[in-house]
């Protein structure tokens, strides 16, 4: 949640929690959706009193906090914390801080250790804490996420349940660094660091296993001493090399001595301990390097004689082991350390570009190493590799060489790459080499192809085209045609309604050079033949679907995902220019065996329609890509290892890069971005909250009385079944009694808040000539509401996954032509693809816990066609699991998000109190 510019007008308080990024800011917002009872300053004492508040992760208000320390209308609270915000964020950046482990167990850093002037500066910080920044939430209050009360300076009351009294003002601007400290190393660098991924990882980890670990590392940094390692060499052509043990005061950080004047009394300004620390971070640095083991053998462990292997073990990653544990390593002013080495793709520019990126040439990929950011040359390279010594001389100076870059010199060539491995590695910027991934520099027809890419085709709608496109609709034009006259294949994911269906028409009018194959729903069949018929009169439209299916030579040929399935084959034998997939999502599962018959049909170019390209995880978005242009993300296992797994952990650089892969191949447009679709009428989301009814209730309470027993004494996959079964039945409850039990001949009235609300609603739409759209995700249950509304005399239609195609394409006419003022639909069979813009009210009778798929249903009404202002209304049961979900949908609408990525799955792993919470009737 980003902090908003007036926010900082308010008081802050800070809440601790645990691992310590959990900790949060509570701005005391009287336009806050929370409730809090802080104590603070009043008249004599201390008072209580209840405020509005908004409640905002440390690490999403850091930003924001440090502008407002200098923002002269900011409340003093606000400033206090931007204060002590900076003051963290330079810890972090001295390295000030250490990774620990927390008192519930969890991976977390801290800020630490302190010099004398970083004391200072806290216990300053402390004194001029305001009042209202130590406002404290008291013990009744409703903690915050990962609170924890052993590692709290909020003292809240006193103990025997005395008057209530204000924070410890230094425990408290502790904790704060600390929960700056634990948000911001959290990168691939911190795995270096510590050697243990957990603490690169943005949800908290439990590691009570590495306590004793963490406790060691932290004893060495509180001591009073460091121990450093001056590397030394009397003669770089050909003599030994040493280490020399340097002791470092932390109390005075000017204050430096070898070990050898150490022990030899030469130490002015250290302590008596100085020879014990010493040790103990030799001991340490031993375990980062086992090398040093000899010197604690030594009566005095003053310097090492190193060997070439020891000095490449240094430059190989035991130097960086070493700093992790504290213990730097310091080299010669006289050797440089600049080279470095990046992967570059050569060879001449392919005469045959689609050719090439169809995988039939390989590029030529090597190892070029530089020093200083400037190329070596063959000569300067062939030296390198002729080494023998970790150091070699180069344009008149030392270099130390890192074992790796030696062996990069030495074996120069890598396996070639793909024409379309080569252009994704131009896109990143990286490339996978020896097992990581290294920087990557692309010939010049590589930098030319990605130049083309971002650049849009010069192009006028085709002739033929019975229509006027709007802007965007010629941009996307443009691009299509950009993108398959290479070759490549694209997925136009514009919103819903923006006309995907009449940009694909002028793409095939512009190539004009062979068929096009829509697979689509068989919902839309009918759609795709009008919009053609419409848009580009007098081209062949055949439907190859039915029992009498025939293939025509020339203009579009349209089929369903079931059929095409059935006749891959044949379909796979027929000389196709462009396959186009509608609603690319129906073969996001690319073990199905619609998306590999999809896969086995030749073209010229695809290209895949879909409002909704992540639907609910990475995956999808390879299925997609991966059927478009097939190998432009790997195979879908690295594809996960690289992409999928770091970006769902919160790596934000691989988001980067991924983006800069798929932007090329996938134009997204949304009806809310500027200038798309000015001509939109306004949508009005509204949430309709109904009591159940007393018989609802009852069996509500039943059934979670009689599962939540059964799910306490299960496990694995038993519970996990048993869990959806809970949830389901839950759902259906809140529905209608009569879906739940399965009566054959129920009666309806009177037993169900929703229906009565939808009876309201109903009639309130057709008095006022409206029409309306019923999604409900249970065809039981849009049967009891037809069968309902029909006793009542309201007209309506009916569509789910098992009506007939022709049947479909008649009931969506009725309804346009205003035969019936009520359409109820499916969620799963109708949700996608139909144009109903005859509705300007779209109801959901239930929710479906995914809010992507619900806006897919709602967009049947609310796109272009539509001139009437639509309103959506969302049924929703109060005090129910119903409601619980409704507002984390409202709180979170990212498909980031386990639960709404993936429903009553992420459901079935809550533990048990968690689920009773979930679904306890309130």
């Amino acid at each position: 949640m980003a902090v908003g510019h007036d926010a900082v007008r308010n008081a802050v308080v800070y809440e601790p929690g645990d691992p310590p990024r959990a900790g949060q800011l509570i701005f005391l917002d009287p336009a806050g959706e929370d409730t809090v009872t802080i104590a603070e300053p009043g008249g004599d004492g201390i008072t209580t009193r209840s405020s509005a508040a908004t409640r905002i992760p440390v690490t999403e208000a850091v930003a924001a906090l440090a502008k407002a320390r200098a923002d002269d209308a900011a409340h003093p609270a606000a400033r206090f914390w931007g204060a002590t915000a900076l003051v963290a964020l330079q810890l972090v950046t001295r390295g000030r801080i250490r990774p620990t482990v927390t008192a519930s167990g969890h991976d977390a850093w801290r800020a630490g250790p302190f010099d004398a002037a970083d004391v200072q500066r806290i216990r300053e910080l402390a004194a001029a804490m305001p009042g209202s920044a130590r406002a404290v939430p008291l013990p009744d209050h409703r903690p915050g996420p990962g609170h924890d009360p052993g590692h709290d300076p909020d003292a809240g009351r006193e103990p025997g349940g005395g008057e209530p009294v204000l924070a410890d003002a230094e425990a408290l601007v502790r904790a704060f660094l600390d929960a700056v400290a634990d948000g911001m190393p959290r990168s691939p660098g911190a795995v270096k660091a510590t050697g243990h991924a957990a603490f690169a990882a943005l949800r908290p980890v439990k590691v009570p296993r590495l306590r004793h670990w963490a406790d060691e590392v932290s004893a060495g940094l509180d001591a009073g001493v460091r121990v450093s390692l001056r590397i030394e060499a009397d003669d770089l052509t050909g003599g030994d090399f040493r280490a020399v043990v340097q002791v470092h005061s932390l109390s005075g950080p000017s204050l430096v001595v070898d070990a050898a004047d150490l022990w030899q009394g030469r130490d002015p300004g250290f302590g008596g301990r100085a020879r014990i620390e010493t040790t103990i971070g030799l001991r340490r640095a031993a375990r980062a390097w086992p090398r040093l083991e000899t010197l604690l053998d030594s009566a005095v462990p003053d310097e090492l004689p190193l060997t070439d292997d020891d000095v490449g073990d240094l430059l190989a990653g035991s130097a960086d082991r070493l700093a992790a544990a504290g213990v730097e390593v310091h080299w010669p002013r006289g050797l440089v350390r600049g080279l470095s080495a990046r992967a570059v793709l050569g060879g001449p520019a392919p005469s045959d570009l689609p050719s090439f990126l169809g995988g039939r040439h390989l590029v030529a990929f090597d190892w070029q190493l530089a020093l200083g950011g400037e190329p070596l040359t063959a000569a300067e390279m062939d030296r390198l590799a002729e080494a023998h010594r970790p150091v070699v001389r180069l344009r008149d100076q030392w270099v130390l060489i890192d074992p790796a870059l030696a062996r990069k010199a030495r074996r120069r060539e890598l396996k070639p790459l793909t024409g379309l491995d080569a252009l994704a590695a131009t896109l990143t910027g990286t490339v996978e080499a020896d097992g990581e991934q290294v920087p990557v520099e692309p010939g010049a027809w590589l930098r030319e192809l990605r130049e083309r890419l971002s650049e849009p085709e010069d192009l006028a709608p085709p002739p033929g085209l019975a229509a006027t496109l709007r802007d965007y609709q010629l941009q996307g034009l443009r691009w299509l045609a950009r993108m398959t006259s290479l070759g490549l294949g694209a997925c136009l994911a514009d919103d819903m309604g923006l006309g995907k269906t009449i940009t694909l028409i002028a793409l095939h009018l512009h190539r004009g050079s062979g068929p096009t194959l829509v697979v689509c729903p068989a919902s839309l069949l009918g759609n795709w033949e009008r919009e053609i018929a419409r848009f580009a009169p007098g081209v062949p439209v055949t439907r190859f679907h039915g029992s009498a299916r025939t293939l025509a030579g020339e203009g579009f040929v349209l089929t369903t995902y079931a059929t095409m399935r059935l006749d891959a084959p044949r379909l796979a034998e027929h000389p196709w220019d462009l396959v186009v997939a509608d609603e690319a999502q129906h073969v996001k599962n690319p073990a199905s065996g619609t998306a590999k018959a999809l896969r086995d049909i030749p073209a010229a170019a695809r290209v895949a329609l879909t409002g909704t390209p992540v639907e609910n995880n990475l995956t999808d978005l390879w299925a997609v890509l991966d059927w478009a242009t097939p190998g432009l993300l790997g195979p879908l296992p690295r594809f996960r290892a690289r992409w999928a797994r770091p970006i769902e952990s919160g790596d934000t650089a691989t988001a980067e890069r991924l983006s800069a892969l798929v932007r090329p191949f996938l134009l997204r447009r949304r009806k809310s971005d500027p200038g798309i679709a000015p001509e939109l009428p306004p949508k009005t989301e509204t949430d309709r909250p109904v009591a159940l009814t007393t018989e609802q209730a009852g069996l509500y309470e039943a059934v979670v009385r009689e599962l939540m027993t059964q799910i306490e004494s299960a496990r694995g996959m038993a519970r996990r079944g048993l869990v959806v079964k809970l949830l389901t039945g839950l759902k259906q409850i809140c529905n209608h009694p009569a879906q739940y039990l399965h009566e054959s001949a129920p009666r309806l009235a009177g037993r169900s808040g929703k229906l009565e609300l939808l009876d309201e609603l109903l009639d309130t739409i057709v008095a006022e000539d409206g029409a309306a759209l019923v999604f409900t995700q249970y065809v039981a249950m849009a049967r009891l509401i037809d069968a309902h509304l029909s006793a009542r005399g309201v007209p309506t239609q009916l569509l789910h996954g098992g009506t007939p195609v022709a049947r479909r394409e008649e009931t969506v006419r009725r309804f346009q032509d205003g035969r019936a003022p009520v359409f109820l639909l499916s969620l799963k069979a109708a949700g996608t693809g139909l144009n109903l813009t005859r509705a300007d009210h779209v109801i959901h009778y239930d929710r479906w816990w995914n809010p992507a798929v619900e806006d897919q249903a709602t967009d049947r009404a609310h796109r272009i066609g539509q001139t009437r202002p639509v309103q959506v209304h969302r049924l929703i049961t109060e005090g129910t699991i119903e409601d619980r979900i409704a507002r984390m949908l409202a709180a979170k609408r990212s498909l980031a998000d386990a639960v709404l990525a993936s429903g009553e799955a992420a459901l079935t792993e809550l533990t048990d109190a968690e689920l009773a919470a979930l679904v306890e009737l309130r």
